[in-house]
């Protein structure tokens, strides 16, 4: 029977509720200085508040050595009531330390994110329930691949699904030649984050075509050029038939960035992004992709 991995246990897809598809409660790189996602009122003041727009659900893209607290989800998801969504994988190069690639080579990422889809992340005994990886600006470099491929041996051992960040939006055709053609990931077990950052209608709907899952997130401060165009790159996809394919996110990485601490966080996908969207493709389109669509994205048969 296919469930969501959520860090209290699994659960049947029908009750998430209203799901942020894409989002951080924790977060720290070393290119982000001083905006660490570190502190746990924060996380969960950012959850209640999210709560009180109607939100049920959050899907946390965190990876492996980027702050995930995975000891520290359970709590807030039952103070809260919020469901959470933990992830396993391994983000760009540029995020980590040299030491820490080195001691994952070889074998052995594949095997860490079986473990912790699993057994647990280290001994918290979360288990995770998605996988999320990174591609380049319009290209997939060694460390994208290694990891991609790393990600697809981890999906054919378990079933889980991957999520991918795509940088600045683009390589979107790229990583599904990679992990869908060369890895043999079923393309419905593949979801597409960032997409809003590159309205490409072009690439959005040949993307789409494959039966993968499109992410939009945001709003961003560091990408808002492209927060306006993301109603008529959604309602391109709705009117042409790919609506039930479609999520959305809000995306906070920075301490800045979260409600709590002056910025538009987790309520504003639901306080104003969702509005906008309700009059770009109708209440209906927009109450899909922020419940349906996300308990089928990341439901599983797990193994």
């Amino acid at each position: 029977m296919s469930a969501v991995r959520t860090v209290l246990g699994d659960v049947d897809p029908a009750g998430l509720g209203v799901c942020d598809a894409h989002d951080h409660l924790f977060f720290g790189s070393p290119r982000l200085p001083g905006q660490e996602l570190r502190d746990v009122s924060a996380a969960r003041a950012e959850l209640v508040a999210f709560r009180a727009e109607g939100g049920g659900a959050v899907v946390q893209w965190t990876p492996y050595g980027m702050g995930r607290r995975a000891a520290d989800l359970p709590p807030l998801s039952r103070e809260t009531g919020v469901a959470v969504v933990a992830a396993t994988g391994l983000h760009q190069a540029v995020h980590y330390d040299e030491r820490v690639l080195e001691e994952l080579r070889g074998p052995r990422l594949a095997e860490l994110f079986v473990a912790e889809l699993t057994a647990g992340i280290g001994t918290s005994g979360v288990r995770a329930g998605l996988i999320k990886v990174a591609g380049g600006f319009h290209a997939l470099d060694a460390h994208a691949r290694w990891t991609m491929r790393a990600a697809a041996e981890a999906h054919h051992a378990t079933g889980a699904p991957i999520a991918v960040h795509l940088e600045l939006g683009t390589g979107a055709l790229d990583v599904l030649d990679l992990l869908c053609g060369e890895c043999g990931v079923p393309p419905h077990r593949v979801v597409l984050g960032h997409l809003n950052r590159s309205p490409d209608s072009v690439t959005h709907l040949q993307a789409a075509a494959s039966g993968c899952w499109l992410a939009f997130d945001g709003p961003s401060r560091a990408h808002h050029a492209t927060d306006w165009r993301m109603p008529d790159a959604v309602r391109a996809l709705a009117e042409a038939g790919y609506g039930d394919r479609l999520l959305l996110g809000g995306d906070t990485t920075t301490a800045a960035a979260r409600s709590v601490d002056g910025g538009p966080g987790m309520p504003y996908l639901l306080r104003r992004v969702r509005p906008r969207l309700v009059a770009a493709v109708g209440a209906e389109a927009v109450e899909r992709m922020m419940t349906v669509n996300p308990g089928r994205a990341f439901a599983v048969d797990w193994r």
